[in-house]
């Protein structure tokens, strides 16, 4: 598994359209965009990576009041298993009227063997 891949099932139900870097078409009223911030090999043993811990901020971007939005996100992050490392309100853009609120997010996974 990887980390964008987990990030899209556990968001899926919530009906937000979710791109990863840009979201390239027409914003909604609503939206997510998943920026991959990092990938690190953890708990060396042999001079091998055992783990990989896979960092990212999604940021949500809502005309709306984000409140709700963010608790449920928090929630259903935390139900996916994501350890939450950050939150918090980036601002309002008056230029397209969008809140703008970001949550960090981590997780570790084996590394696959080849």
């Amino acid at each position: 598994m990887s980390l964008l891949k987990d990030l899209n099932l556990i968001l899926d139900p919530y009906d937000i359209p979710v791109e990863t870097g840009v979201f390239s078409d027409i914003p909604p009223d609503e939206y997510l965009v998943i920026t991959p911030m990092s990938d690190r090999l953890d708990l060396f043993a042999d001079n091998q990576g055992y783990m990989i811990l896979s960092e990212a901020r999604l940021s949500l971007f809502t005309k709306k009041n984000y409140n709700k939005r963010k608790k449920e996100l928090t929630k259903a992050l935390q139900a996916g298993g994501m350890t939450i490392t950050d939150r918090q309100y980036v601002g309002y853009e008056n230029d397209t009227k969008f809140h703008h609120y970001a949550i960090d997010v981590m997780k570790q996974y084996e590394t696959e063997e080849e």
